[in-house]
């Protein structure tokens, strides 16, 4: 198969089917710009598998996405899309760079979610967006700002859901949108321990990404307790 794409942590491939591509992940694991980077062997497993479920709870719920089906272990099916340079991150808890930038301690509740936005850049550093610069950039229209926001908010409302179920706060996590051929916004990418903040509600053990971020032991086992949290469900 021909890559489209390839980033740190997957690959894209165009397959028979010019409205589908195959996203295959990679073990590969990545911090601070792409400076802190390891292989951690069986990481692409748990990210396929859990994006997964996490896909078909958002499709069960009404909310449209690129997921279609597992391929194998380490790789889905999904539609192709035109991915949008932007990305939403949706704050519940005071966390990461919300907490240095404003001061508040890490863990502070919110009295509400916090939609951000960033223009997908890694060469800009995924400067700050709101909706008008993202609209005199040509990267959306104010109506499809909306439906943007809109989508966030409800995917929020079911995830937060389903990890309640699971003991788990859902801290953050990050979004990224594609536009369909008839101009359908969807949810794309990824959705796993690799672009949320997931907190074990018992313990206050990270079971995500920032385990690799600030050296707080081994991921595997963190990514473990989520895949198999999520399918005991």
């Amino acid at each position: 198969m021909n890559i489209i794409a390839e980033g740190h942590s997957k690959i894209i491939y165009a397959t028979d089917n010019p409205d589908r591509i195959l996203v295959y992940f990679k073990d590969t694991a990545t911090a601070f710009h792409n400076i802190k980077r390891a292989k951690i062997v069986g990481k692409g497993l748990y990210v396929n598998k859990i994006s997964a479920i996490i896909f078909k709870h958002l499709t069960d719920a009404g909310i449209k996405n690129h997921y279609l089906n597992l391929v194998d272990e380490r790789s889905m099916m999904c539609l192709k899309t035109d991915v949008l340079p932007l990305r939403v991150i949706v704050r519940n808890s005071a966390a990461g760079s919300l907490s240095s930038r404003f001061g508040i301690k890490e863990g502070s509740s919110l009295s509400e979610p916090i939609y951000e936005m960033n223009y997908k850049s890694e060469q800009l550093d995924n400067p700050f967006m709101n909706e008008h610069i993202a609209v005199a950039l040509g990267v959306v229209t104010h109506k499809e700002m909306q439906t943007i926001s809109q989508i966030a908010h409800n995917a929020n409302e079911v995830l937060t859901t389903v990890f309640n179920k699971c003991g788990i706060s859902l801290i953050d996590f990050k979004l990224e949108f594609g536009r369909m051929p008839d101009g359908t916004l969807i949810i794309a990418d990824e959705i796993s321990p690799d672009t949320c903040r997931l907190i074990d509600k018992n313990t206050g053990i990270h079971l995500d990404k920032d385990r690799f971020r600030h050296d707080m032991g081994d991921i595997i086992s963190a990514y473990n307790t989520v895949c198999s949290r999520l399918y005991d469900e």
